[in-house]
Formats: structure tokens, C-alpha cells, sequence
């Protein structure tokens, strides 16, 4: 009877510590990332950081729609009542959006070609050529990256007025034809990177087959060097879309503005609009979100299009290494 008891209290006690240990593993995790209250303050810091990106995109797309009647209403936070669509409307008049959109859309497309083309020459050449005084140049790239481009604006606005191109669109994409333009020091890095993880076998084989670098860059290497191409390309695309910086300084008050330059003189013609038509000023906050929402639109289209193939490509490049 006594050894009975002993058994029955030992396996108790067996069985509650096991309990214990499977409730701690819940809670703390056999590792310090598995645990329960990990993954709690895990998910919270995403919902926050989430909340904190997102509740701007939300009050724009909310406030655009906004009927007048919602506007006045105090009540009415984040559910309109109905959807308005007349803002959108004005801020398309106001920005000429598909004049804009033409001249943005071949701003950027052009300059994101160029790049993927030339600093894909000057990528291959870093990475692989044996030619002198390549990291002198390499060092050179790295300054060009670091050195602000206020730095080198008043030379190259005073060349463009001796070549007479200012106020041209050729002034946005000119310098994308030789790697430079918005963060092409950037691109040669990217496309430096991604070359040096290529197998020397291939170059090898090309020598045996008679091709000269050139060749072997425009058969081989360029097309292999797909992802590179993408990240550069999308990288481009949205830097040169969102810049307002160059085209401020070369296009001045040129008829042909790129949508971004175009928005950030939205202030002032909201201000005419508004004392010409005798609207209330509360009206310009909608018109600025339906403006804000068409620049963003193309390339968070491109974006959400070409996500899966983007984050693909970063792992292959090595930028994530």
C-alpha cells in the first residue's frame, strides 16, 4: 500500500512538472523566437509600425472621397456616408494630370533604361575587366554616392546653359545616359555586386569560343544579369518619378512639368482656384489627398505588379548578404 502511494505521488509530480513544461515552452518558447510572449510582442511592434505607414495612405484615400456634407460633419471620421468623387476631378484639372503623367512616365521610363544599360556596362567592368586604376575608379563610384547633389548642381546647370538645354526634358535624362541622374552611383554598386557572384567558368568558356568582352557582356552576363536589371529598373523608376529636385533646377516654369514638380506647386493653384470659383478653403484638403493619390498611383501599380519577381531579385543580387 505505501509503495502505491509513493508511485501514485511520484507520477502526480511527474505529471504536473510535465505540464509545467509544456505551459512554459508555450509561453517562453524552447527558443527565444518561438515563444509566445515573442510572437506577442513580435506581432504588436508589426501592427504598430503597420498602423503608423498605413493611417496616412487611409486618411487620404477616405478624405478624397468625402462628399462636402461629410466635410462639415464632425461626426463622420472614417466612414463617409457616400463616395465623392469630384475632388479627384479638380485635382486632375489642377494637375493636368494626363499631360503630366506623359512627360513623367517618359522621364522616368527613359532615365530607368539608360541606367540598366550603362550602369550595367560600368557594373561588368568594375567586377570583372582587369583594367588599371580600377579601384581608383571603384572609389570614385563611392564618392559620386556619397557626394550631395548640391554639391555638383551649379556647374551642371551652368554647362546645360552653354549647351543651351535648359528647361529641356533631355537636362532629366542626359545624365542617365552616362550612370549618373538620381542614385546611378548606386546602380554601378548593384550591378557590381550581382557580376562578382557570377562563376569565372563562363568567361573562360567565352575566351574558347573567341568572344571578346563586349560580346561576352551583351550574350551572357547582361541576360543573366536579370534580377540586377529589375532592382535597378524599379529603383530608377521610382526615384526619378518622385524627384523634384532636378526637374526644380533644369525645368523652371517649363510648360512640361513631371508630376511631382507639378504637386508641389498644387499650394498655389488651389489658392487661385479657391478665390476665383469663391469655394471654401476647407475644400483644399480633399483636392490635395486626390492629388497625392494620383501621383502615387502608377507606381504603386507597378510596384504591386512586379512585387513578387522585386523581392526575388534582391536575394539574387546580394544585397541582403
Amino acid at each position: 500500500m505505501l509503495k502505491a502511494n509513493l508511485a501514485t505521488r511520484v507520477k502526480q509530480k511527474w505529471t504536473t512538472k510535465r505540464r509545467l513544461s509544456k505551459i512554459r515552452y508555450m509561453v517562453l518558447g524552447r527558443e527565444i523566437n518561438q515563444g509566445l510572449i515573442f510572437k506577442l510582442a513580435l506581432y504588436s511592434v508589426l501592427i504598430i509600425t503597420s498602423y503608423i505607414y498605413m493611417n496616412p495612405i487611409i486618411k487620404m484615400l477616405v478624405k478624397m472621397v468625402m462628399s462636402i456634407k461629410d466635410l462639415i460633419d464632425p461626426t463622420v471620421m472614417w466612414i463617409p456616408s457616400s463616395i465623392y468623387l469630384g475632388h479627384v476631378a479638380e485635382a486632375w484639372k489642377l494637375l493636368d494630370y494626363p499631360k503630366s503623367l506623359a512627360v513623367s512616365l517618359f522621364i522616368a521610363v527613359t532615365a530607368a533604361v539608360l541606367h540598366c544599360i550603362a550602369c550595367g556596362l560600368a557594373g561588368y567592368a568594375l567586377a570583372r575587366l582587369d583594367v588599371p586604376f580600377k579601384k581608383t575608379a571603384f572609389f570614385l563610384v563611392i564618392s559620386a554616392f556619397i557626394i550631395p547633389p548640391q554639391v555638383i548642381i551649379l556647374p551642371t546647370i551652368m554647362a546645360y546653359t552653354e549647351l543651351g538645354l535648359n528647361g529641356h526634358l533631355l537636362t532629366l535624362i542626359l545624365p542617365s545616359v552616362f550612370g549618373f541622374g538620381v542614385k546611378g552611383a548606386l546602380f554601378v554598386i548593384i550591378f557590381r555586386q550581382f557580376f562578382l557572384t557570377q562563376p569565372k567558368a563562363l568567361e573562360e568558356a567565352a575566351r574558347i569560343d573567341g568572344a571578346n568582352a563586349l560580346k561576352f557582356y551583351a550574350r551572357v552576363m547582361f541576360p543573366l544579369a536579370k534580377p540586377a536589371i529589375l532592382v535597378v529598373f524599379l529603383f530608377s523608376f521610382v526615384w526619378t518619378w518622385n524627384d523634384t529636385y532636378y526637374p526644380r533646377m533644369f525645368l523652371g516654369a517649363s510648360d512640361n512639368m513631371p508630376l511631382a514638380l507639378k504637386i508641389s506647386y498644387i499650394d498655389r493653384n488651389l489658392t487661385a482656384f479657391i478665390q476665383e470659383g469663391g469655394f471654401p478653403e476647407f475644400l483644399a484638403e480633399p483636392i490635395k489627398m486626390g492629388a497625392s493619390f494620383l501621383v502615387i498611383l502608377p507606381p504603386l501599380l507597378i510596384y504591386l505588379f512586379a512585387q513578387r519577381y522585386f523581392v526575388e531579385s534582391v536575394e539574387r543580387t546580394g544585397l541582403v548578404e
